[in-house]
């Protein structure tokens, strides 16, 4: 069971995964710090200034349709910018891929591989004599 766990946590998925997180949430601290330093102000001079504007009161119910039209405003800004900066290229570089203009990761060939697995099995032999063309020298 904790193999599985390692193998999930090595697989690079979630490190990407983790940093997408990371930088989603400073982005929408970002977005939110703008709703509420611009577009907040904005819609409550519009909605009528001073203190309770963009609020609507009603039989001493208050509505506060402009707190509601700045966070609508902001996640329509979180969505653009995620969709033009992440997806749209994410889904070009897949169609030039898949159209072939573009390859994805080369796989090692064979003989990359058999050498691979030469040189590590020469370096769990450890140093030894080698004479001239790889044999082992004599003594």
């Amino acid at each position: 069971m904790l193999k599985g766990f390692k193998d999930f946590l090595l697989r690079g998925n979630v490190v990407d995964l983790a940093v997408a997180v990371v930088i989603g949430t400073a982005f929408g601290s970002v977005v939110t710090s703008f709703v509420n330093s611009f577009l907040t102000p904005l819609i409550g001079l519009v909605g009528g200034g001073g203190e309770f504007g963009g609020e609507l009161v009603v039989n001493e119910q208050r509505f506060t349709w402009g707190a509601f039209l700045s966070s609508l405003i902001g996640f329509v800004l979180t969505a653009a910018v995620v969709y033009f900066v992440v997806v749209v290229p994410m889904r070009r570089l897949i169609e030039r891929r898949a159209s072939g203009a573009e390859p994805g990761p080369a796989a090692p060939n064979e003989v990359e591989l058999l050498a691979e697995i030469r040189d590590l099995l020469r370096a769990q032999q450890g140093p030894t004599d080698r004479g001239p063309a790889g044999r082992p020298g004599r003594p």
